[in-house]
């Protein structure tokens, strides 16, 4: 597999100003000398009980007492401030950048990961992040990317780093192939750069009420998907929203070309949907795809029971798969983007099954059992348009 730790800026009351402190030696007025070679101080003066005519030098130790005064409230308001309001390195991991010295952030070290890909990408390298940095007992980091990835959607926990500390730690780049490993419980390296895209239930299912916690929508965000989806509902009153994912895009000419592989047709859209039509009594479809022109031509919405998001028109990733992870059920072809909303949304999943060739450089990298949970249920790909090279 939506990249210092983000500390929110402390607010109060900075204390006041120093010139209040000085308000005693601005009511001390000088007059001219009188004839008699006194010094005439106003009746107000505190000085004046204490100070004799013609005589300067019983003013110098009072003198002195209020400078000395003034020191100490001086060095005790800046005490105030310096515990009020923390320097950038008291409220972040300490790291120690001087050239030849090793930084040392916290006794946990700090675990982070690259920031690849679109939203599904984001999301896969944040949860693999979650469970492997807990699994080996390390304080997960997300990159200032990743957050601004998901932080518009979720409710995401994960410390930031500052971009500046981002280059001072020395970190150890360590790969990971796309399923959990045993050798991934003991990583070594305190400060260790996870890369690669993981996408795999097999690294955080044991945590997944956590991670659903971490991918828990904004209340703004979930309103907008209800409403929507509320707007659909019409007559019926046993609805069953089903999100159905369709993508294209890239993956329509990569599959082919790099993969010998396949992205779904409209045969495997029309048995997904024919499942749900059989099982529900009333089904209602809400389509999303970064293909939207094509979703149109190929998927019957004759019944009534089909909207696209949109009006048809594609809209942002994070809309759309607010709305996927908003219905019951899911339908979903290629890509982490449809994983990642069956995920969430825990209720029955059809995904496109078996869609390269069997000798496909693709399975090298991507294990099918490692991506779709057990439950879920696969349909078979026609991979028929390969060996006609009419595939798309």
């Amino acid at each position: 597999m939506s990249g210092g730790p983000e500390v929110p800026g402390a607010r109060g009351d900075a204390g006041r100003p120093l010139s209040a402190l000085s308000g005693a030696a601005k009511s001390i007025k000088k007059h001219p000398p009188r004839a008699n070679g006194g010094w005439d101080l106003l009746p107000s003066s505190s000085l004046g009980a204490m100070t004799a005519p013609g005589s300067w030098v019983p003013f110098q130790p009072l003198l002195k007492l209020i400078l000395y005064l003034l020191a100490i409230m001086t060095f005790s308001f800046l005490i105030h401030l310096s515990s009020r309001f923390p320097s950038t390195k008291q409220r972040l991991p300490s790291l120690n950048v001087m050239e030849g010295s090793p930084p040392h952030p916290t006794e946990q070290g700090m675990w982070t990961v690259n920031s690849a890909g679109r939203l599904g990408n984001q999301m896969g390298e944040y949860a693999t992040l979650y469970a492997l940095a807990k699994m080996n007992g390390r304080q997960a980091y997300i990159l200032p990317e990743m957050h601004q990835q998901l932080a518009p959607l979720f409710r995401i926990t994960l410390p930031v780093l500052p971009g500046d500390m981002v280059w001072s730690v020395p970190w150890r780049n360590y790969e990971l192939h796309d399923w959990m490993s045993e050798e991934y419980r003991h990583i070594e390296g305190k400060y260790v750069q996870l890369t690669g895209y993981p996408c795999s239930w097999t690294f955080y299912h044991h945590l997944r009420q956590e991670i659903l916690q971490e991918f828990s929508f904004h209340d703004h965000v979930k309103e907008e998907a209800n409403r929507y989806l509320a707007g659909l509902r019409g007559q019926r009153r046993n609805v069953t929203y089903v999100g159905v994912h369709v993508r294209r895009g890239d993956y329509v000419q990569e599959m082919a070309k790099h993969w010998n592989g396949v992205v779904a047709d409209k045969a495997y859209l029309e048995k997904a949907m024919g499942y749900f039509r059989a099982k529900y009594q009333e089904p209602v479809f809400v389509v999303t795809s970064n293909g939207m022109e094509w979703c149109q031509e190929n998927i019957d919405a004759s019944r009534g029971d089909v909207y696209f998001s949109g009006d048809g028109k594609e809209s942002s990733p994070g809309r759309d798969f607010a709305l996927l992870a908003h219905c019951n059920h899911t339908i979903m072809t290629i890509g982490t983007f449809g994983i990642w909303a069956g995920y969430l949304v825990g209720g029955e999943t059809i995904y496109l099954a078996n869609y390269t060739l069997p000798d496909s450089p693709f399975l090298k990298i991507f294990k099918p059992e490692a991506a779709f949970l057990p439950q879920w249920i696969g349909i078979n790909a026609d991979l028929s348009p390969l060996r006609s090279g009419t595939s798309g």
